[in-house]
């Protein structure tokens, strides 16, 4: 149920971004894989961007997070270093900051998965700025979610979507689960860990063969990320 204010909470740049996010992403489309009944629907990729900005807004998140979340994959899919300076012109250094700290390569050709998902684990552990923490949490809550429901609809048939394959895909989402429960954002923290604890649980009922932190091929985590200091963390 809506309730009038007469103080806004976003204003006309929001507005602006959502035709931005839209307009950047245009062509693009969500990951999907065909199900028993055939070819899946094409899912327009802004309704991840879209999903990301209200779960953003939903935790408290400001107006810069949520435009941030609008454009969280902008420079990694959508245009790079060129991309970044444009977020930065038309939106401000905070959002293009937050945007930068989501991206974990910078156009194409991108490095390996495994090498790219390493380093951005290691850029969180890294951080103690509670912007960038939520927007990453967020996004990768949406995914988990998203995983989670795919997984259930479509089991093992899933996995030759994503680069990291079952294993390495596994691997991540627990990695992202645990380093947010250590680091925050606890708004986030305890539904993401319940997403991950469930999606390893399907896959184990369905898949006996797996093994939680098993690698794949090209997708063998390395050592763990470097650890903020202790009591640095957000809250």
């Amino acid at each position: 149920m809506a309730q009038r204010t007469e103080q806004p909470k976003l204003s006309s740049r929001f507005e602006e971004a959502l035709v931005y996010a839209a307009r950047a992403h245009w062509r693009q489309i969500r990951k999907v894989a065909d199900g028993e009944r055939g070819r899946a629907p094409e899912i327009p990729y802004v309704a991840h961007l879209l999903a990301v900005a209200a779960l953003v807004l939903e935790r408290g998140g400001c107006e810069d997070e949520a435009i941030a979340a609008l454009l969280h994959d902008a420079v990694e899919d959508a245009g790079g270093a060129a991309r970044r300076e444009d977020v930065r012109v038309r939106f401000g250094d905070e959002v293009a900051r937050i945007v930068d700290a989501c991206s974990d390569s910078e156009g194409e050709p991108k490095p390996p998965w495994a090498t790219r998902k390493r380093a951005h684990l290691a850029h969180l552990a890294a951080t103690t700025d509670a912007k960038i923490r939520l927007v990453v949490a967020c996004d990768k809550l949406h995914n988990a979610r998203a995983v989670l429901s795919d997984y259930r609809t479509l089991g093992a048939r899933l996995w030759p979507r994503f680069e990291g394959g079952r294993e390495g895909t596994l691997w991540y989402y627990r990695a992202l689960a645990d380093e947010i429960a250590r680091g925050g954002p606890a708004s986030v923290a305890d539904e993401l860990g319940r997403t991950v604890d469930e999606l390893e649980a399907v896959v184990r009922a369905a898949e006996p063969d797996w093994k939680p932190g098993e690698p794949g091929p090209g997708a063998t985590p390395g050592p763990p990320p470097p650890r903020s200091a202790p009591g640095s963390s957000p809250p």
